[in-house]
């Protein structure tokens, strides 16, 4: 490894202080920014968190505005919302696809947010990085290499969530992947574990979190509403993150959950968005 490094023109694994945070396992992590820029002065670390907010999936022009709008109104800075859609069903809705990416980039430069979307093709990776201001690898792509050498040559920031099943360390390395292709930053995504439990969707590890903020310099954001599964329990779970001294939280929220076409359960209406926001702009960050 240490050749191969050495060959490409990069320190070798060898090279890195026995003082790095990993000891030389994925040193371009070790040497990576606190701070990723999204352009505008919207950034991710540094001190005070980012909210991301939007639908699990693009559905229409119409649905779309109007969460871009209430996502505005709410004081986030990022649009999340999915184009492409990686469904456990072959036979649920899987997005809109490009017309989906359009859509989304379109309503958020209307309302002046940045965005963020999945990407799980590499074959879609071009086209997904003319829209995203930060790509994301869902955690069901956390482990699929090809994919993330695509991603990291676009120079666009990523967004790296959290394999269900994956550990911290998997998890380090494949930022590793994505940071030796060539991506100017990385964002680490705690989305909920897979235990033994079965009363929430997947498990919050809120543990790594604090050990991520302790142990390594990445920006690191949650998303309590894929480990909620239901909307009710996502705002407790984002207040205990944001406690931590997380960089972020990203939230599901869609103008009418009730007719939402993915998600529905876990997705905050605009009022439980509205009410979170007004805590939000109360926390001297």
């Amino acid at each position: 490894m240490a050749n191969r490094f050495a060959a490409a023109g990069h320190e070798s694994a060898a090279a890195v202080s026995p003082g790095s945070p990993s000891g030389g396992l994925h040193p371009r992590v070790d040497r990576a920014p606190g701070v990723v820029s999204l352009g505008d002065g919207v950034q991710i670390g540094g001190g005070r968190p980012v909210l991301i907010a939007g639908p699990c999936a693009v559905e229409s022009a119409e649905q779309i505005e109007a969460a871009a709008a209430l996502v505005r109104r709410a004081g986030a800075s990022v649009l999340r919302g999915g184009a492409f859609k990686p469904r456990t069903s072959p036979y649920a809705f899987a997005g809109l696809g490009r017309r989906g990416l359009a859509l989304l980039g379109e309503a958020a430069r209307r309302h002046g947010l940045k965005v963020v979307t999945e990407v799980m093709d590499p074959r879609e990776v071009e086209a997904v990085a003319e829209v995203a201001d930060l790509i994301q690898i869902g955690a069901r792509s956390m482990q699929a290499f090809p994919l993330l050498a695509e991603v990291g040559r676009t120079g666009r920031p990523v967004l790296l969530k959290r394999g269900f099943a994956a550990t911290v360390r998997e998890w380090l390395l494949a930022a590793e992947h994505l940071f030796a292709a060539g991506a100017p930053g990385v964002v680490l995504c705690e989305r909920g574990i897979r235990t033994f439990e079965s009363v929430t969707r997947f498990t919050l590890d809120l543990g790594s979190v604090a050990y991520l903020r302790r142990c390594h310099g990445l920006p690191v954001i949650v998303d309590p509403s894929h480990a909620a599964g239901r909307a009710d329990l996502v705002l407790p779970l984002a207040r205990a993150a944001l406690a931590l001294g997380c960089d972020g939280v990203m939230l599901e929220v869609h103008p009418r959950p009730e007719t939402a076409r993915c998600d529905r359960a876990q997705a905050l209406d605009p009022a439980q968005l509205a009410a979170f926001a007004a805590q939000w702009e109360r926390v001297p960050w």
